[in-house]
Protein backbone atom coordinates (compact mmCIF):
# COMPACT_ATOMS: atom_id res chain seq x y z
CA UNK A 1 0.00 0.00 0.00
CA UNK A 2 1.38 3.40 -0.98
CA UNK A 3 1.21 6.37 1.44
CA UNK A 4 -1.46 7.91 -0.82
CA UNK A 5 -3.64 4.79 -0.61
CA UNK A 6 -3.28 4.72 3.18
CA UNK A 7 -5.10 8.04 3.55
CA UNK A 8 -8.79 7.77 4.37
CA UNK A 9 -11.70 10.19 4.46
CA UNK A 10 -11.50 12.59 7.39
CA UNK A 11 -14.57 12.76 9.62
CA UNK A 12 -15.34 15.42 12.16
CA UNK A 13 -17.95 15.22 14.93
CA UNK A 14 -21.30 16.48 13.57
CA UNK A 15 -21.50 19.15 16.29
CA UNK A 16 -18.18 20.61 15.11
CA UNK A 17 -19.69 21.20 11.65
CA UNK A 18 -23.05 22.66 12.70
CA UNK A 19 -23.11 24.77 15.84
CA UNK A 20 -23.85 28.33 16.98
CA UNK A 21 -20.17 29.34 16.91
CA UNK A 22 -19.83 28.35 13.25
CA UNK A 23 -22.92 30.40 12.45
CA UNK A 24 -21.18 33.47 13.90
CA UNK A 25 -18.46 33.18 11.25
CA UNK A 26 -20.59 32.25 8.25
CA UNK A 27 -24.18 31.95 7.23
CA UNK A 28 -25.61 28.59 6.19
CA UNK A 29 -27.38 30.58 3.44
CA UNK A 30 -24.16 31.76 1.77
CA UNK A 31 -24.61 29.43 -1.23
CA UNK A 32 -28.35 30.00 -1.66
CA UNK A 33 -27.64 32.83 -4.11
CA UNK A 34 -26.77 30.12 -6.67
CA UNK A 35 -30.11 28.28 -6.54
CA UNK A 36 -33.78 28.96 -7.06
CA UNK A 37 -37.14 27.35 -6.54
CA UNK A 38 -37.60 23.97 -8.20
CA UNK A 39 -33.89 23.36 -8.87
CA UNK A 40 -31.83 20.27 -8.10
CA UNK A 41 -28.79 20.54 -5.84
CA UNK A 42 -26.07 18.09 -4.78
CA UNK A 43 -24.37 18.91 -1.47
CA UNK A 44 -21.29 16.68 -1.49
CA UNK A 45 -19.55 16.22 1.83
CA UNK A 46 -22.67 17.65 3.45
CA UNK A 47 -21.85 16.66 7.01
CA UNK A 48 -24.84 17.16 9.34
CA UNK A 49 -26.45 19.62 6.91
CA UNK A 50 -25.07 23.06 7.75
CA UNK A 51 -25.66 24.19 4.15
CA UNK A 52 -28.05 21.41 3.08
CA UNK A 53 -31.05 22.67 5.02
CA UNK A 54 -30.66 26.24 3.76
CA UNK A 55 -30.34 24.97 0.17
CA UNK A 56 -33.46 22.83 0.66
CA UNK A 57 -35.34 25.91 1.83
CA UNK A 58 -34.23 27.83 -1.26
CA UNK A 59 -35.22 25.17 -3.81
CA UNK A 60 -38.49 24.50 -1.95
CA UNK A 61 -40.63 21.37 -2.10
CA UNK A 62 -40.64 21.43 -5.91
CA UNK A 63 -36.85 21.10 -5.86
CA UNK A 64 -34.54 18.26 -4.87
CA UNK A 65 -31.43 18.16 -2.70
CA UNK A 66 -29.05 15.21 -2.79
CA UNK A 67 -26.95 15.22 0.39
CA UNK A 68 -23.92 12.91 0.38
CA UNK A 69 -21.39 12.19 3.12
CA UNK A 70 -19.27 9.17 3.97
CA UNK A 71 -19.98 9.63 7.71
CA UNK A 72 -23.14 7.77 8.73
CA UNK A 73 -23.38 9.80 11.99
CA UNK A 74 -23.53 13.05 10.06
CA UNK A 75 -26.19 11.72 7.68
CA UNK A 76 -28.33 10.52 10.62
CA UNK A 77 -28.05 14.00 12.19
CA UNK A 78 -29.07 15.59 8.88
CA UNK A 79 -32.04 13.24 8.49
CA UNK A 80 -33.31 14.11 11.99
CA UNK A 81 -33.11 17.84 11.21
CA UNK A 82 -34.76 17.41 7.80
CA UNK A 83 -37.62 15.42 9.34
CA UNK A 84 -38.17 18.09 12.03
CA UNK A 85 -38.40 20.76 9.31
CA UNK A 86 -40.60 18.68 7.02
CA UNK A 87 -38.04 18.62 4.21
CA UNK A 88 -39.07 15.48 2.33
CA UNK A 89 -37.20 16.72 -0.76
CA UNK A 90 -33.76 15.99 0.77
CA UNK A 91 -32.39 12.65 -0.37
CA UNK A 92 -29.56 11.82 2.08
CA UNK A 93 -26.96 9.18 1.20
CA UNK A 94 -24.13 7.62 3.18
CA UNK A 95 -21.43 7.12 0.59
CA UNK A 96 -18.65 8.62 -1.41
CA UNK A 97 -18.92 11.51 -3.85
CA UNK A 98 -16.77 9.28 -6.07
CA UNK A 99 -19.90 7.22 -6.82
CA UNK A 100 -23.10 9.21 -7.38
CA UNK A 101 -24.89 6.43 -9.28
CA UNK A 102 -28.23 7.48 -7.70
CA UNK A 103 -28.08 10.83 -9.57
CA UNK A 104 -28.86 10.83 -13.30
CA UNK A 105 -26.48 12.33 -15.86
CA UNK A 106 -27.02 16.07 -16.30
CA UNK A 107 -29.66 16.28 -13.56
CA UNK A 108 -28.12 18.83 -11.18
CA UNK A 109 -28.32 22.62 -11.36
CA UNK A 110 -25.82 23.28 -8.56
CA UNK A 111 -23.12 21.18 -6.89
CA UNK A 112 -21.69 22.29 -3.58
CA UNK A 113 -18.36 20.76 -2.59
CA UNK A 114 -17.28 22.94 0.33
CA UNK A 115 -14.44 21.11 2.05
CA UNK A 116 -15.15 17.82 0.30
CA UNK A 117 -11.93 17.18 -1.60
CA UNK A 118 -9.55 18.37 1.11
CA UNK A 119 -11.12 15.83 3.50
CA UNK A 120 -11.70 13.00 1.02
CA UNK A 121 -9.25 10.14 0.49
CA UNK A 122 -6.90 11.36 -2.27
CA UNK A 123 -7.32 8.23 -4.38
CA UNK A 124 -11.01 9.17 -4.81
CA UNK A 125 -10.52 12.78 -5.96
CA UNK A 126 -10.46 12.11 -9.71
CA UNK A 127 -13.62 9.98 -9.53
CA UNK A 128 -15.42 12.58 -7.42
CA UNK A 129 -14.56 15.39 -9.83
CA UNK A 130 -15.64 13.22 -12.76
CA UNK A 131 -18.96 12.51 -11.02
CA UNK A 132 -19.51 16.23 -10.42
CA UNK A 133 -19.03 16.93 -14.11
CA UNK A 134 -21.31 14.00 -15.04
CA UNK A 135 -24.27 15.05 -12.86
CA UNK A 136 -24.12 18.78 -13.71
CA UNK A 137 -26.53 20.11 -16.30
CA UNK A 138 -24.81 21.91 -19.20
CA UNK A 139 -26.09 25.15 -17.64
CA UNK A 140 -25.19 24.01 -14.10
CA UNK A 141 -22.62 25.44 -11.76
CA UNK A 142 -20.49 24.11 -8.93
CA UNK A 143 -18.86 25.80 -6.00
CA UNK A 144 -15.64 24.05 -5.02
CA UNK A 145 -13.70 24.96 -1.90
CA UNK A 146 -10.64 23.32 -0.36
CA UNK A 147 -8.52 24.21 2.62
CA UNK A 148 -4.83 24.90 2.25
CA UNK A 149 -2.03 23.64 4.41
CA UNK A 150 -0.99 20.40 6.03
CA UNK A 151 -4.55 19.39 6.97
CA UNK A 152 -5.69 19.41 3.34
CA UNK A 153 -5.43 16.48 0.94
CA UNK A 154 -5.35 18.91 -2.04
CA UNK A 155 -2.18 20.78 -2.97
CA UNK A 156 -1.90 23.69 -5.42
CA UNK A 157 -0.99 21.52 -8.44
CA UNK A 158 -3.95 19.21 -7.92
CA UNK A 159 -6.26 22.22 -7.41
CA UNK A 160 -5.16 23.68 -10.74
CA UNK A 161 -5.65 20.29 -12.45
CA UNK A 162 -9.19 20.04 -11.01
CA UNK A 163 -10.09 23.51 -12.26
CA UNK A 164 -8.68 22.72 -15.72
CA UNK A 165 -11.60 20.32 -16.22
CA UNK A 166 -14.17 23.11 -15.80
CA UNK A 167 -14.92 26.57 -17.10
CA UNK A 168 -13.88 28.83 -14.20
CA UNK A 169 -16.34 31.67 -13.72
CA UNK A 170 -14.78 33.14 -10.56
CA UNK A 171 -12.08 32.14 -8.12
CA UNK A 172 -9.91 33.55 -5.43
CA UNK A 173 -6.22 33.85 -6.01
CA UNK A 174 -3.98 31.80 -3.79
CA UNK A 175 -3.05 33.66 -0.69
CA UNK A 176 -0.62 32.69 2.01
CA UNK A 177 -3.56 31.68 4.19
CA UNK A 178 -7.20 30.89 3.59
CA UNK A 179 -9.15 28.46 1.53
CA UNK A 180 -9.05 28.08 -2.23
CA UNK A 181 -12.42 28.36 -3.93
CA UNK A 182 -13.90 28.57 -7.40
CA UNK A 183 -17.30 28.90 -8.99
CA UNK A 184 -17.22 26.67 -12.05
CA UNK A 185 -19.44 25.33 -14.80
CA UNK A 186 -19.00 22.41 -17.19
CA UNK A 187 -16.17 22.93 -19.64
CA UNK A 188 -17.27 23.80 -23.14
CA UNK A 189 -16.13 20.99 -25.48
Amino acid sequence: MTPLQAKRDKHFPPFALDNPLRRLFGSPRRYCVYVGAGQTVADLGCGPGFYTLALAGSVGPAGQVFAVDSDARAIRALQRKATRRGYAHISAHVGSAADLCFIADGAVDFVLADGLLCSMAPQDHASAVSEMRRVLKPSGRAFLQVAQGSMSYVDRDEWEAILAGFHVERRNRDRAAGDRWALVSPAIP
